[in-house]
């Protein structure tokens, strides 16, 4: 290909995850020439494969970090994007359970970190009201802090319906497109090579997720490495909808926020996930005395479980790093952008880190006015559904499920 030939584009974003497409929706929204690079045959197909559909207020972030800045931001514009494009969304709330003294004598402190960061509406509830809002709960409770807000959405459909949007109103949607590498131009556009050839760009956002430090390396040696962290987790029937309304969370540790039991916005009750650090970046694989161990920690928390069978199992990996906080790195004199080490919440935040890039990148092109609604599925096959005449196969073990369940609004 001479270099004629070679596409140009304002800016190219490497990773087809939920962030990659909430960063090309905005993007393409503010009026630039966007391509989104997606190594796999799929969007959403690795971390974000595997996370649990749920949307965090934020109310246990650490202060002053850039998750919290974004958990503050996405609390206004997710629901508003929801709604707008029709999308699965329950607002269930969470309970925050503590099942011995010592766990309650930690809810006070709790909840002031959660005012603190803004969630004014946590509250503390007697043990008498936790089991008016969740009867089939463990008698063992002793009580909880209610979060209202926290949520639940179709963890595929929300991001492909980003990059879906995008796609309409002109963006470049690039699947099986690894990128090898690349260099700067004379300081006016990126270079990159892929595997189905080369790309030019004036602006180059790395949000490649478990990849993030290899694609990092294109531009400098990364200041980050990614430490993947496994989730698993266990899906029962849909017969057991009726047994829990709420997020049931535990009382969360320094390292992970802890095992949860939750409805998912199709109506199956799930736990997980786990927090195991591995050294291997694909294919999580799911072990079934871990499985079996998340069960039993399921049928405690509510004992009627015991009664429903598992339908799925799945696993995820976190790119996590060895900072706790996200990496948001702007270098405008190279024209790349860095946005790594998104662990558990970047399906609250996408919309928010978004936001942040197109910011932080000062963009004053006119916005586009993306219709209201997203295209209807036309399903193609078991796991394959058509929009616009663009197929995608449902990569999500949730939504799969919610396909075929008849709650599911698709």
């Amino acid at each position: 290909m001479s270099s004629a030939q070679v596409p140009v584009y304002d800016v190219a974003i490497i990773g087809g995850g939920t962030v990659g497409c909430a960063i090309v929706h905005e993007l393409t929204g503010r009026g630039l020439k966007s391509v989104l690079c997606e190594q796999n045959s799929q969007l959403v197909q690795e971390a974000s494969a595997g996370n649990s559909g749920i949307v965090h207020t934020g109310f246990d972030a650490t202060p002053s970090t850039i998750e919290h800045q974004c958990l503050e931001d996405a609390r206004i514009l997710n629901k508003a994007i929801y709604n707008k494009y029709n999308l699965p969304f329950e607002e269930r709330g969470a309970l925050l359970v503590a099942w011995n003294q010592e766990q309650m004598s930690k809810l006070p402190l709790l909840l002031k970190s959660a005012h603190n960061n803004g969630v004014t509406g946590a509250h503390l509830i007697s043990r008498e009201d936790l089991f008016r809002r969740e009867p089939h709960l463990n008698p063992a409770a002793m009580g909880a802090m209610a979060i209202p807000g926290e949520s639940v959405v179709d963890p595929w459909l929300t991001p492909v319906t980003l990059a879906h949007k995008a796609w309409r109103h002109g963006a470049k949607i690039m699947r099986e497109c690894k990128v090898l590498g690349g260099h700067l131009e004379k300081g006016s556009h990126w270079l990159l090579e892929t595997s189905k050839g080369p790309i030019k760009s004036r602006l180059v956002i790395n949000c490649a997720g478990l990849q993030g430090d290899i694609v990092e390396a294109i531009n400098q040696p990364s200041p980050f490495g990614i430490h993947p962290r496994k989730g698993q987790f266990a899906v029962f029937d849909q017969s057991a909808a009726s047994l829990l309304q709420s997020i049931i969370l535990p009382v969360p540790s320094e390292r992970t926020k802890g095992v949860l039991v939750f409805p998912s916005v199709y109506g199956n009750i799930v736990v997980g996930p786990t927090a195991e650090d591995q050294t291997a970046r694909e294919n999580p694989q799911v072990h079934q005395k871990v499985i079996d161990e998340l069960i039993a920690f399921a049928q405690f928390v509510v004992p009627e479980l015991a009664e429903h069978p598992i339908v799925a199992t799945y696993a995820g990996l976190r790119p996590a790093t060895q900072m706790k906080d996200y990496h948001f790195i702007l270098d405008k004199n190279r024209g790349w952008v860095t946005v790594g080490g998104i662990r558990s919440t970047g399906l609250s935040t996408c919309l928010a880190i978004a936001r942040r890039v197109a910011n932080s990148i000062s963009t004053s092109q006119p916005h586009v006015t993306y219709p209201e609604q997203r295209p209807k599925l036309k399903r193609i096959a078991d796991d394959t559904v058509e929009m616009d005449g663009m197929s995608y196969r449902i990569t999500h073990p949730l939504a799969r499920l919610g396909f075929t369940n008849k709650r599911a609004k698709l």
